[in-house]
């Protein structure tokens, strides 16, 4: 399960990730070379800030809503924790390998030089052993959630780290972080019924497409550079409007599949009025960049991109919660 989106920033060279959230440009972040003797407490918060660790909490919404669905209710804790590790550790692992492979490109641009790799503020051996830390984590999660989970474990490494070398050679790198993404709540329904079920394909198919959808808008921002370089993505291959175009189709598909995972899950009013508030949300998510303008792609993704697993998440929560609450005896 993975939770791997692309900053708003000038290109890298490499497929957005839905790891890689937006950060702040470089001369925001003061270029500074490794200092000898610096503490290990520091070089670890470098770390982090350079996977920007806090947006794990990206794709949590849709793996706890997998969770809470199999469950037909609150999971035990053991399996949310176990869960929530899976996720904290598979993240990590994605992210520091995209940096990784990426870091010679990022020293060439003046917008990423002043990430941490090429810097210098962290050493190459420390990210590979963060990365080999996430990848011990995920690998002990999935083992304690299951035996299907420990199973399809290999495969979904398979799919997040090697997310990051799919624009060298497809356009179809946006499907990819999608189906990275998407393992979050497949993953979940697993650890909690041990099955592969037809709500939880809904459920990850709708993130397969919302994330799809979004992640073609950022890379409007490196067309050009992409282009370039020679790196593939679907506004070089198809230009400006055909990506928009394919972009509101994927989250069209996205509505489609998550309404009828509420469908198989017997939804009532609350958590059809969470479906349509991310409607609205992605209609004016799609609406701030008509026309190819960027200008407004942070308000696109902090104030709504990234409230619509939570708005989501929390339409299906409150109504378990009333129903349970209206039909417990007196």
């Amino acid at each position: 399960m993975d939770s791997t989106t692309r900053p708003p920033e000038q290109p890298t060279g490499s497929a957005p990730t839905g790891t890689d959230l937006p950060e702040p440009e470089a001369g925001e972040l003061s270029a500074q070379p490794v200092v000898p003797g610096r503490s290990s407490f520091r070089h670890m918060m470098e770390l982090l800030d350079m996977i920007k660790f806090e947006h794990t909490v990206f794709a949590l919404p849709f793996a706890f809503l997998g969770a809470l669905g199999a469950a037909q209710g609150i999971p035990p804790l053991r399996t949310i924790l176990w869960i929530l590790a899976a996720m904290v550790g598979a993240r990590t692992a994605a992210m520091t390998f995209n940096r990784l492979v990426d870091v010679d490109v990022d020293a060439e641009n003046p917008r990423t030089a002043g990430r941490a790799l090429p810097a210098g503020r962290v050493s190459r051996a420390g990210a590979m052993l963060l990365m080999g830390a996430g990848i011990v984590v995920f690998g002990l999660a999935a083992g304690a959630l299951g035996p299907l989970t420990w199973a399809l474990s290999p495969l979904a490494l398979v799919i997040i780290l090697g997310y990051s070398l799919c624009k060298r050679f497809t356009s179809w790198a946006h499907v990819v972080l999608g189906l990275s993404l998407s393992g979050a709540p497949l993953g979940a329904w697993i650890a909690v019924s041990g099955r592969i079920e037809a709500p939880a394909l809904w459920l990850s198919g709708g993130v397969l497409a919302w994330t799809a959808g979004f992640d073609i808008l950022y890379s409007l921002q490196d067309q050009a550079y992409d282009r370039d370089k020679g790196l593939h993505s679907m506004p070089v291959w198809l230009g400006t409007g055909g990506a928009l175009a394919l972009s509101r189709a994927f989250h069209l598909l996205a509505l489609a599949a998550w309404a009828m995972f509420n469908v198989h899950m017997g939804s009532h009013l609350i958590s059809w009025a969470g479906w349509a508030t991310v409607a609205v949300m992605l209609a004016k998510e799609q609406w701030l960049v008509r026309g190819g303008d960027l200008s407004r792609i942070d308000q696109a993704f902090f104030t709504l991109n990234s409230l619509v697993g939570l708005v989501f998440f929390l339409g299906h929560v409150l109504e378990w919660w009333l129903s349970r609450s209206l039909l417990a005896p007196v």
